[in-house]
């Protein structure tokens, strides 16, 4: 299947502002879409691939900090670059601390905003990959059978076979085919894989 597009949302209630960065960001190639008021971005459905949002900060109706607190709240994740015409520290501290990815104060250059653009791209791309990953861990620990995941979480933390035999009430011989389901169901050759896999999926692991 295809990759989405990467897009760039701009939400603005200046409508020369929007006509502006609509037109700086599609000459280099990216494609943009912009919205008057932070209400008529969130009517819209979440892009399925590589986005960024840049946000006015002060609007009418929702503010683009209460937009920010909207996504959050949605559990809708895209890096934020806000934009300012009034250098409001405190906000912009706000607006960082609340998880944006860059603050840019009126004026900026077009060549500032389109580092920002691209770095926040950048970051939700690998944010995605990361959160598919993640995805794809947790669909093969959920084939395992219970007892092959009680074989697992013990492998993992280092465990012999004969132990972890002990342990579950069952012969080595056993122990060794559920260990050998478990290594082929999670797609790895070695325990070294499998732990990197439960670590990844917050499975306690032995501590280096």
């Amino acid at each position: 299947m295809k990759a989405a597009e990467p897009i760039v949302f701009v939400v603005d209630d200046d409508a020369s502002v929007c006509k502006a960065l609509d037109r700086l960001i599609r000459s280099v190639g990216l494609k943009a879409e912009t919205f008057p008021s932070a209400k008529d971005f969130l009517r819209r459905e979440p892009h399925n691939g590589p986005s960024c949002l840049v946000l006015d900060i002060r609007m009418p109706g929702l503010s683009g900090l209460d937009l920010q607190r909207e996504l959050a709240a949605k559990d809708y994740s895209i890096p934020i670059i806000f934009i300012t015409g009034h250098g409001d520290i405190p906000m912009s501290v706000q607006a960082m601390k609340a998880g944006a990815v860059d603050f840019l104060p009126k004026p900026f250059s077009d060549q500032e905003l389109l580092d920002a653009i691209h770095a926040a791209l950048e970051k939700d791309t690998l944010a995605r990959e990361e959160r598919a990953e993640l995805s794809n861990i947790q669909r093969r620990i959920g084939s395992l059978t219970p007892r092959e995941h009680e074989v697992f979480v013990r492998v993992v933390t280092g465990m012999l076979n004969k132990q972890i035999a002990w342990e579950l009430g069952a012969s080595e011989k056993t122990i060794k085919v559920h260990r050998a389901r478990v290594m082929e169901k999670m797609g790895v050759q070695s325990v070294a894989e499998l732990v990197h896999l439960a670590e990844k999926a917050g499975i306690p692991t032995p501590k280096v």
